[in-house]
């Protein structure tokens, strides 16, 4: 197959998806006349928009109604006001956000990365060998971008700073997920992006990992720490908001053991007792 129909493969991909949300949420008339790139944003946006606000809800409505005093004490509930706020941020960078994902399909689109269109293409081992490098890949790049966010003080002061005024549990909740400024919630998701030029990556497992990053960083900003080693839970990033220095890995807590940054909740209950 030569590459302009291999590339009209991922066309009528993204076509299925706008389809599927704007003709189901929408009337036909104010998106049909859109450029297929537009549509697509408004596709990543509305669908960015639900997956955020629908699992945050859940969430919430789980660890502090249903399991009220289970998972966190009552006095460590952030109030509906800091949830509020956390809302408000997320959904005000969402547009910008939503950017990032609209730009990377025009990308695979036009046939500039290495994505490929079916599992069958490549075969199932060579994709669970491109899955795992590019899972390598985004979380070493997502680690030290969000070190230098807080190592190179201006983009600290400028832009990470937005998210760490939740900085004890009582201000953390899942909505804080994604409560960033726009360009640093963009900064950090950027090595999901750059992995499709390095590693042959499958585009519709591309996209769900993109998204399962909001129902991923909610589940990191509600305190309770799971205990699954090796993965980089809640508990790990409840010490990263109020020590700054520690844990600053993504799905796992590789990258901070590697460099040094690693910082054990286990142990800090360990001493704190």
């Amino acid at each position: 197959m030569d590459t302009d129909s291999y590339s009209s493969l991922f066309v009528k991909e993204t076509t299925f998806y706008n389809q599927i949300v704007l003709g189901t949420l929408l009337p036909e008339n104010l998106w049909t006349p859109l450029p297929h790139l537009l549509q697509t944003w408004l596709r990543n946006y509305i669908a960015g928009s639900l997956v955020y606000l629908i699992s945050g809800f859940l969430w919430c409505f789980y660890i502090y109604h249903l399991k009220h005093n289970v998972y966190v004490p009552k006095d460590a509930i952030p109030t509906r006001k800091a949830m509020y706020l956390q809302i408000y941020v997320a959904m005000k960078a969402m547009p910008w956000y939503c950017a990032l994902p609209s730009i990377s399909e025009y990308m695979v689109e036009n046939g500039w990365t290495r994505c490929f269109a079916r599992i069958s293409d490549v075969g199932w081992a060579s994709y669970i060998s491109y899955l795992g490098l590019y899972l390598i890949f985004v979380e070493f790049g997502i680690y030290w971008m969000h070190r230098e966010l807080h190592d190179i003080k201006p983009l600290y002061k400028w832009l990470h700073a937005t998210h760490h005024i939740y900085n004890k549990q009582n201000t953390l909740s899942p909505f804080a997920g994604l409560a960033f400024h726009p360009i640093d919630g963009i900064l950090q998701a950027v090595p999901h992006v750059i992995a499709l030029f390095l590693v042959p990556t499958h585009f519709t497992t591309h996209i769900a990992l993109l998204f399962m990053e909001a129902i991923w960083t909610a589940n990191i900003h509600d305190c309770i720490h799971g205990k699954l080693w090796p993965v980089m839970g809640a508990g790990y990033h409840t010490i990263h908001h109020t020590t700054y220095r520690h844990n600053y890995g993504h799905y796992t807590v590789w990258m901070d053991w590697m460099f040094g940054t690693l910082r054990d909740p286990l142990e800090d209950e360990t001493k704190n007792t």
